[in-house]
Formats: structure tokens, sequence, C-alpha cells
């Protein structure tokens, strides 16, 4: 099949990659000429495992090219895929400035029979918008599916190749079968191919994202209850999520969630939620949780520090807002090193693939180190703030020969309680009592 995937970000380049590997002839179109040239050059402008070498595979077949002419690839496509941004506004909307640019590019290009797939995260009623507008300006019967990505940032080939279900929101019997024919080779599992309105299609991607959103929030918010009462949120997430009811999944409390899509997600579902007189309480809530919770490292360590932190080293592992991406977009890393950075510390980071966006970004105001331990030199402190795996059985011992005093905030809970204790670290986690060498702290809660 012939396609074109509008957009070269994480989406897009991704989906484009994936499609061609399966046989397609995928042209994939950017109007920024400097990350066309770059992708031709086999430089991939995101981190994601495995992708540089699926790129390089596919366009040496013939089957993936790139393109700024959004008119020279869609001439000849069957099918267009929409994978523009929108990121949040100021309120919380969506903004689809590049969506509507694109659409309008299409007028003139558009093939009678090629079906449009957006692929972008859009609010209800985005598809039927295209739709008219596209009827209208072409004076033609125009074919608009929906098709939301379930990426994860770090596993996205893997979760496009073999997904749980893919969703179309189709207007047409034809554009379903023609959906269900592009996405057949994954779905020899039997995993389902579920077809529905546009509208709920473009639902399902916003409470998707929501709904994981809110069990973070959740399992965080009781972490910090445990904390203050006693309790063990790890045994307390074992108690519950054994109750098939629940499980496990997203329930691993934190520092807070970033990235491109739950944040921007929950506001823009809230503001939809207003827009058609609904008071989103718990999507505002979670979003409350969630900033709050990006904090919480920072707190730790000024009250345990004092609110100065001049003459203070304190070492950062983990920038980008999860492990296997290179992505600080809403990141809890950058809360915590502006707060750092306003107490007067000085900052020493490591992350194995985010440090050149977060050196764009602060510039000299940090120390940069590209290994882990090298962050350790003379540390007052060490920050975890995400769970890359390098960082899960380090070497304990030389740790506390780089750093001036043995002290850890785990805003990941990487480390066992008591291997912690017999290293002799004072160690604060998130919703878990706080070691101090061989000695609790909560000493005193007992007497």
């Amino acid at each position: 099949m012939r396609i074109t995937m509008v957009g070269t970000g994480y989406v897009g380049l991704v989906t484009g990659t994936c499609f061609a590997d399966l046989g397609n002839e995928v042209t994939c179109v950017d109007i920024d000429q400097a990350k066309i040239e770059q992708l031709e050059q086999g430089k991939i402008p995101i981190y994601e495992p495995g992708l540089a070498e699926m790129v390089q595979r596919n366009v040496d077949a013939g089957r993936l090219r790139f393109t700024t002419s959004l008119s020279e690839a869609a001439v000849q496509s069957e099918m267009i895929f929409l994978a523009v941004g929108t990121p949040s506004g100021e309120d919380g909307s969506a903004d689809l400035s590049a969506l509507w640019q694109v659409t309008e590019g299409l007028v003139d290009c558009l093939p009678a029979s090629a079906v449009v797939v957006v692929k972008s995260t859009v609010p209800v009623g985005t598809n039927a918008a295209i739709y008219r507008k596209l009827r209208e300006r072409t004076g033609r019967e125009c074919f608009v599916a929906s098709n939301p990505e379930f990426l994860k940032e770090g596993a996205a080939i893997n979760d496009f190749m073999y997904p749980d279900r893919v969703v179309v929101g189709v207007r047409e019997s034809e554009t379903e079968l023609k959906l269900r024919h592009l996405y057949a080779p994954l779905l020899r599992t039997d995993k389902p191919f579920l077809a529905m309105s546009p509208e709920s299609a473009e639902m399902t991607k916003y409470v998707a994202n929501a709904l994981l959103s809110t069990k973070i929030s959740f399992i965080n918010e009781m972490a910090n209850l445990c904390q203050r009462v006693g309790g063990d949120i790890d045994d307390v997430r074992r108690g519950i999520g054994h109750d098939r009811r629940i499980g496990f999944a997203f329930l691993f409390p934190g520092a807070g969630y970033g990235g491109s899509c739950f944040p921007k997600d929950v506001r823009a579902l809230g503001k939809t939620a207003r827009e058609h007189g609904i008071e989103p309480l718990i999507l505002d809530a979670v979003d409350q949780v969630n900033n709050r919770q990006k904090s919480v490292l920072a707190n730790a360590v000024l009250e345990r520090l004092g609110p100065s932190l001049q003459e203070k080293r304190i070492a950062v592992w983990g920038l980008s807002f999860k492990p296997q991406t290179d992505d600080i977009r809403e990141a809890p890393s950058l809360v915590l090193i502006d707060r750092l950075l306003e107490a007067g510390a000085v900052v020493q980071v490591h992350d194995p693939a985010a440090l050149e966006n977060v050196r764009a970004l602060y510039g000299d105001r940090l120390v940069y180190a590209h290994l882990p331990l090298d962050v350790l030199e003379d540390a007052d402190a060490l920050v975890i703030v995400t769970e890359w795996t390098e960082f899960r059985h380090p070497d304990f011992r030389l740790m506390k020969e780089r750093m001036r005093q043995p002290l850890i905030f785990d805003g990941r809970n990487l480390y066992d309680l008591e291997v912690m204790r017999e290293q002799g670290f004072e160690y604060h986690s998130i919703g878990r009592p706080i070691v101090l060498g061989r000695k609790e702290c909560n000493e005193t809660a007992r007497k």
C-alpha cells in the first residue's frame, strides 16, 4: 500500500517506519527542511531503541523516503496519515494549528479515493471538522478516519508490531476494510481490531491516557500518606495489586509523570469537558496531584539539608521523563533542577540519553557527566529521578567513595531498604520508611 505520513515527530516517524517494515511504500513529509535532510543522511532526531536501524533498513530497501513536499507525496497515496503535533495551549486545549495547515495543504492534492487518517491526538469532533472542510473545499465526498496511537516512548516499535488492540474511527465500511487490511499483519494472534465512530475513537485515546494518569497520581498520593502514617507503599501496592480488579500496572509510586502525552491529554480532556458543561473534578485533581508530586524530591532535599544549598553539590541521576527516551518535556527532573539552583546548589547531572537536551535548556548552569559515577564526585547527596536500568545495580562502595556523604533521595524506589541499611546509606524514597544507615529514622514513632 502507498502511504504518506505527515509529520516526522515521534509518532509519525515510528509509525511510518514500521509500516514500511511491513512492506508498504511510505513517504514521510515534514516542513522542517533540516530534519528531512538529517533523516536522508540516516540521522534520527529522536532517541528510540531500534529505530535508527529500522529506518536505515527500509531506506536501503526503497520502501521509506522523506520529503518536504506534501503534494508530491500525497498525489499517489492510498492513505494519508496526519501525525503532526497538537501541543497544549495556555488554557489546556490542544493547539490544532499544524493540523489545519496540513488539511488546507491537502485540498489541491488529495486523490479521490485516498483515506485521510488522523493519527494525531485531537479533541472530539476534530475528525468531523476535517471531513467537513475537505468536502467543502474539494467539492466532493472525502474519506476521513481516526486511528489513535498507543505507543510508549522507549518501547514504541514493540508496541506497534505487537499491539494490544487497533482502534479505528470510520464512517464507511470500505474505509474500515482498508484499515483492517493495512493492520492485518499485526493481528494474526487475534488481537482485536476495534472499529467505531470517529468521535468514540478520539475519546478512546484521551480516556486511556487519563485513566493511566489517574492511577499514577492516585498511588503517588497514597505513597505520600503512607510516609506520614508509617506505612510502606510497597506493601500496600502488593496488597491491592493482587486484586484482579485492580492489578499492578501503573501503580508504582514516583516523582510524577511527564512527557508529551499524559500531561497535555489530561488537560485537553478536561477542557473538552468544560466546553460541554461538565466540571472535570477527577481530571483536575489528577493534574494537581501530579504537579505537586514533581516537587516531592526537592522538598525532601531542602528539608534534610536546609533551605540554603550554598556550597552544596547535588548529583542527579536521570533527566528524561522516563527511561529509554531523550524526551524531557514536562519531566520531573526540570522541577527538581530549578528548585536546587534557586537554593544555590551546584547541580551535577547524568542521563544516558537526555544530557544534550538538558544542556540546551540550562547551558553552563549545570555540571554534566557522561558516566553515573562521575556525577557523584564530592556530592553531598544523590537524587534519582528516572529509573534507567543502569541505575538499578550500582557499586555502592564506589558511590560512597565518591560522595561527601552517603545520602540518597530515590524518586523511583529502585533499592531495597535492607540493602541500603546494610550498605550504610541514608536513604529517602517515596512512601517508604527512611533508612539512616543501620538505624531507622522512624524509631521515635515506635516509642
